[in-house]
């Protein structure tokens, strides 16, 4: 949802934050589920993303692919093969004055992140840390690059696809 004064910005992360309130972005299960959305979204969408680029930054159809596309979709594909593993409990060695204890590290999503992107990758940097984000558990507010209007047309087009 695009979003022009202060008001709209703070509605939407009151937003996000009782989203990320309501506890359903911690299964792994639904984790991966949106990856596997995001992932075949951007399939979906590979021509029109293409066509995005070239309008935008003048990418043949080659570049665009193997510096964003590909590259976004070689990342969603490791996120889902590994977000379960890293979402486990590391253990950790006690100090000796805890000796009966155990240690252990717990990853924890923070709650509501903003992604960002430049101009001059604006796919490949705003899908990877949104899909990065997503896997670990939190939400996202996105602000694709006003110097790729194309571009960022697709992307939240691809993002209203699972949302």
């Amino acid at each position: 949802m695009p979003v022009s004064n202060i008001n709209q910005i703070e509605q939407l992360v009151a937003q996000q934050r009782a989203f990320f309130a309501s506890g359903a972005t911690r299964a792994i299960s639904a984790r991966i589920l949106l990856m596997k959305q995001i992932y075949q979204s951007v399939k979906n969408h590979e021509q029109e993303i293409l066509d995005a680029l070239a309008a935008d930054l003048g990418k043949s159809s080659m570049e665009a692919y193997m510096t964003e596309i590909g590259i976004t979709l070689k990342e969603l594909s490791h996120t889902m093969k590994h977000v379960e593993r890293w979402a486990k409990p590391q253990r950790r060695a006690t100090w000796l004055a805890n000796f009966h204890g155990k240690s252990m590290v717990v990853s924890e999503p923070y709650g509501v992140t903003l992604v960002m992107s430049p101009w001059n990758y604006p796919f490949l940097l705003t899908m990877d840390p949104l899909a990065d984000a997503l896997a670990a558990g939190n939400t996202a507010v996105v602000k694709p690059s006003a110097y790729s209007p194309a571009t960022s047309n697709i992307i939240k087009k691809i993002i209203q696809t699972f949302f």
